[in-house]
């Protein structure tokens, strides 16, 4: 998880400061920066400059190679720095079981499934609000100067919020952590879109790294409680933590897919064109609703899923010792086979 964390944002740090010379606009005039958008597609001013494209196209491929690199890394890191261990609740005569019946159990279990899908949901708002925020400082309110300071200061208030939303969940319980964090940010993103200037689009900023900081680490923080508790559901079953972690990503992962189609999609049917120095009406509305409107009912959609996870603090502290003794039972079981063995 630490990995995952630091990785993603070093990784947006850099490709941020990376690829924002190619949003600059060189070529376009103050006149044409400074004029109201055209009405429709037809009206917009297109500059096309073949250097301009070539130079986004090379910073962007810079960026692509750079990323790859700080993921390596991150992989290397990872396989060399965690070792796998015993199960301590599997019973000594456990035998794994097949990957198909563990998938089945894993897509029926409750807790995963609406852990999963309210996350779901909350990924593909924060991936739209990312995935176009360049566009939106560049077009919709003239941000483009200042985008990758803006998006470094989202990444610095993530990293030292951290620490304290590990306190947080510790204190009031993860579930309450996880409402408090995602919902701290529809505010924020929906005063930028109404109110879009320098000053409140810092303020907006730091606002979401507690969010974006909240969505990274609270997941991950929640999922060995529902592994906890499938445990307790199913006794007798092993192998099954691959199956709980790998889908998971894969959902996220589905998730930021998602957010990238329907960005395309509504840009292009809207008029969106490349190398634009201003772009239509259509368009900045557009820009709008994926930052500001299109996130907030991602994340109410995610946060009304998150409201029927049934692990509460509660529970998973009568998980915790129900697995504790299941744990000692084991044990003992296994120096009582032990001892059988060593007298024969």
């Amino acid at each position: 998880m630490t990995m995952e964390v630091l990785g993603t944002l070093v990784g947006a740090a850099v490709q941020g400061q990376i690829v924002a010379s190619a949003h600059l606009m060189k070529h376009c005039s103050p006149h044409n920066l400074s004029a109201p958008p055209p009405e429709n597609t037809s009206s917009a001013h297109i500059t096309l400059i073949p250097d301009s494209l070539s130079h986004a196209k090379e910073v962007y491929m810079i960026a692509a190679g750079v990323i790859g690199g700080i993921f390596l890394l991150c992989t290397l890191v990872m396989f060399l720095g965690v070792k796998e261990k015993d199960d301590p609740y599997a019973p000594s005569t456990g035998k794994p079981i097949p990957f198909h019946r563990g998938f089945l159990l894993v897509m029926r279990h409750w807790p995963y499934l609406t852990l999963t899908a309210a996350f779901l949901f909350i990924s593909v708002a924060i991936q739209l609000v990312q995935s176009n925020f360049v566009l939106f400082c560049t077009y919709a309110v003239d941000l483009r100067d200042h985008f990758q300071y803006i998006v470094l200061t989202i990444l610095m208030s993530a990293v030292v919020s951290i620490p304290l939303w590990q306190w947080f969940l510790g204190r009031f319980g993860k579930k309450t952590a996880a409402f408090c964090g995602i919902t701290w940010m529809m505010p924020f993103i929906i005063l930028l879109v109404c109110v879009p200037n320098l000053a409140v689009a810092y303020v907006v900023a730091v606002a979401s790294g507690l969010s974006v900081a909240a969505s990274l680490l609270l997941p991950w923080s929640m999922l060995p409680d529902v592994v906890d508790d499938f445990r307790l559901a199913n006794p007798d079953s092993r192998g099954h933590e691959a199956i709980f972690y790998s889908f998971y990503v894969f959902f996220i992962k589905f998730a930021s897919g998602i957010s990238l189609g329907v960005s395309t999609l509504c840009l292009q049917f809207a008029g969106y064109n490349t190398g634009a120095c201003r772009q239509p009406r259509p368009v900045v509305f557009t820009l709008n609703l994926l930052i500001g409107a299109a996130p907030v009912a991602f994340i109410l959609t995610g946060l009304t899923i998150l409201l029927l996870y049934p692990i509460t603090e509660e529970v998973r502290l009568r998980n915790k010792i129900s697995l504790d003794k299941l744990r000692k039972q084991g044990l003992r079981t296994g120096s009582e086979t032990d001892d059988l063995r060593g007298g024969v």
